[in-house]
């Protein structure tokens, strides 16, 4: 496939939406409070990423629910690529070499004559910039099927530059490792995997270093080094949920990173939510170390040309802190955090040398992509999350904490209204996140952000359950579910009405996901704090959904059941003390309206979830409305169909919640 070497009107407006590479600040000022239309659009830039020498830039850029790849040189500003590549839902924005890029999208699809129910299938593309040439990953591979088993790994090997992928074959159903002809974009199979193969770790050369595996219905989890051409068991574990993870590679060529639970090994630190402990591991040797972090980093980071550990960071209350391991490394990002004072300014992407560093801000911005050279010395904007979302637009994000009912404290953020500095009396929108096992963070948050400029205070309580405040944090929500989960949000209520922050009797909340659920428990079992609830992409009858991932998993014995289990508190598959943490069987105690949101392409939380809660309140005769959004997924990930989730939300709250 050849994508057309005459620019059209529609690339350039795309390109220029993304904002073109300047020295300055964003625009001038604008005195009214933007549109809906603002927040709910996609974000102008999907993904944005540096070339390996720095000297070009790549980004997906969007303007209504077309995308377009633009491709620039730093240095001059000129547009090397500007190509639209439809509405496809990109997930991921890669450099092979200088030359090429791997865009990886996905689409809802099912694959009836392999058993495949509807899930979101993952789609590499490799467009070369020389040729304009569009392959497609794992296209035209004896019995494979072009589709993304996992995700794709980028190397500088001594034979060139290379991409690898695992590809499903529908012939004799193995997983293999592919490296993949970046001209062609078929593959051959170099290490031999299957469906028990969890994860793999490659070397800076390409090479398969160690290999993990996972039975899922026994919840055995194994580490497999490679022994002379094999790969040997050297260490497993009975992990049925909280299984073993790879990291990569550790900080020489000859050593990967683990994070596994090993109490022989060293004790667990207070910040890890699993219990486990990232350990380096000698793949010649077999030995572990622990890695000497002050703290349990939520993520690691590598080199970009080496792809050795070279630090970590973790999600902090003001923002993502970095310890760096490589001395270099720490310096530059030391320098970055003395231009970015208070900012909380995040890592994207680097050139290998680390002399360019992109990194985004949106602490009291609505996110802006700023390029650090340290060669010139300078820090340029080279794009905008929300260009129309100007600094002044933005409401003041606020943490805070208060004790729950039980004293455990809570920490969250409240957003006000831009241009509130003293709020009192404020009617409020409770943002419950998803997850559970998930958190809300500091920063612009587009849902917040859009409700805050109608006039609402917005809570977002990292309720128990939630990640990053440790493990004893994160246990306190098993089986919590509708319980404690639901009365620490309430207790934020109760908290900012003390305050004086809020009027009590005008709250509504909202929430996606689990944050759906906890719209609609609000409604039926935290009753008498809430004027309405709008619930988006939400679970309304547990054990009708622990069901239906039985039969998508094919086996009821499955981490994600497992998973779900702990969570919701059940002894056993199908048990039935679930049903009185329902909202669809407890629809007779609804005490305000409610609006359900979902999208029908949703493989996560199926559709039928806001249906039955639907139908369960019309029986009762209860107010209810139910907006299905057509091709949507579980991520709101079409800008459209966003757009009316957040119009329908703000309708509803000022129907049942006005500002005045």
């Amino acid at each position: 496939m050849m994508l057309g070497r005459r620019m059209g009107a529609i690339v350039f407006a795309l390109a220029a939406a993304a904002g073109a590479l300047v020295a300055g600040g964003p625009g001038e000022a604008m005195a009214e409070t933007p549109p809906l239309e603002a927040y709910g659009a996609s974000p102008a830039i999907d993904y944005i990423e540096l070339s390996p020498s720095g000297e070009l830039i790549a980004r997906i850029v969007v303007v209504d629910e077309t995308r377009a790849i633009a491709v620039t040189r730093i240095k001059t500003g000129e547009h090397l690529l500007a190509a639209p590549i439809g509405q496809a839902k990109v997930r991921d924005l890669r450099w092979i070499g200088e030359g090429r890029v791997l865009i990886v999208s996905s689409e809802t699809q099912a694959i009836p004559q392999l058993g495949v129910p509807r899930s979101e299938l993952f789609f590499g593309m490799i467009l070369d910039l020389e040729t304009k040439a569009l392959v497609h990953v794992l296209k035209r591979t004896p019995g494979v099927l072009a589709t993304l088993y996992g995700g794709a790994a980028v190397r500088s090997t001594a034979q060139g530059d290379a991409l690898f992928a695992r590809g499903v074959n529908v012939v004799n159903g193995q997983i293999d490792l592919h490296r993949i002809d970046l001209d062609t974009g078929r593959g051959r199979s170099v290490v031999s995997m299957d469906r028990n193969t969890d994860d793999y770790v490659m070397d800076g050369q390409g090479e398969v270093i160690a290999l993990a595996q996972y039975v899922e219905r026994s919840g055995r989890w194994s580490l497999r080094l490679p022994e002379r051409r094999r790969f040997r068991e050297v260490w497993m574990v009975d992990a049925p949920v909280d299984k073993p993870l790879l990291h990569g590679m550790g900080r020489n060529p000859r050593s990967i990173i683990v994070g596994a639970d090993r109490p022989e090994l060293s004790s667990a630190s207070a910040d890890s939510e699993t219990g486990n402990v990232l350990f380096e591991v000698n793949v010649d040797t077999g030995e572990w170390t622990p890695l000497p972090f002050d703290r349990h980093p939520d993520f690691l980071l590598h080199h970009p040309q080496t792809r050795l550990l070279i630090g970590g960071g973790r999600v902090e209350g003001e923002g993502v802190r970095y310890e760096f391991s490589d001395p270099a490394a720490a310096r530059q990002w030391r320098s970055i955090e003395r231009a970015f004072p208070g900012q909380a300014p995040r890592l994207v992407s680097w050139s290998d040398d680390l002399k360019s560093i992109l990194v985004f801000i949106d602490s009291g911005e609505s996110g802006l992509y700023r390029l650090v050279d340290f060669e010139r010395g300078v820090a340029d904007v080279v794009g905008e999350s929300y260009p129309t979302i100007l600094a002044e637009h933005v409401g003041a994000v606020r943490p805070i904490r208060y004790a729950a009912a039980d004293g455990l404290e809570i920490h969250g953020y409240l957003t006000l209204p831009p241009g509130v500095d003293k709020p009192q009396g404020l009617p409020l929108v409770v943002l419950a996140h998803g997850g559970p096992a998930a958190r809300d963070v500091a920063g612009f948050d587009y849902w917040a952000q859009a409700m805050a400029s109608r006039g609402y205070a917005v809570l977002q309580a990292n309720f128990r359950g939630s990640t990053g405040y440790g493990r004893a944090f994160l246990e306190a929500g098993y089986g919590e579910w509708g319980r404690k989960m639901q009365t620490d949000l309430s207790d934020g209520v109760r908290w900012l009405a003390s305050e004086g922050v809020i009027d009590p009797a005008r709250v509504c909340i909202v929430g996606a996901s689990y944050g759906g659920y906890a719209a609609m428990a609000g409604l039926t079992l935290d009753r008498g704090v809430y004027r309405c609830g709008v619930a988006v992409s939400g679970v309304s009858d547990l054990r009708r959904m622990v069901n239906w991932e039985v039969r998508q998993q094919g086996q009821a014995n499955s981490q994600v059941v497992r998973y779900w289990n702990r969570f919701m508190g059940a002894a056993r598959l199908n048990d039935r003390a679930l049903d009185a943490l329902s909202p669809a069987r407890l629809a007779d105690a609804v005490d305000s309206p409610l609006l359900l949101i979902h999208g029908k392409d949703d493989t996560v939380v199926p559709i039928e979830q806001s249906r039955v809660m639907a139908d369960a309140m019309r029986r009762a005769g209860k107010p209810v409305e139910l907006v299905e959004l057509k091709g949507e997924d579980h991520w709101m990930s079409r800008a459209d169909t966003r757009l009316q989730m957040l119009r329908e939300t703000v309708r509803f709250l000022e129907l049942h919640n006005p500002i005045e």
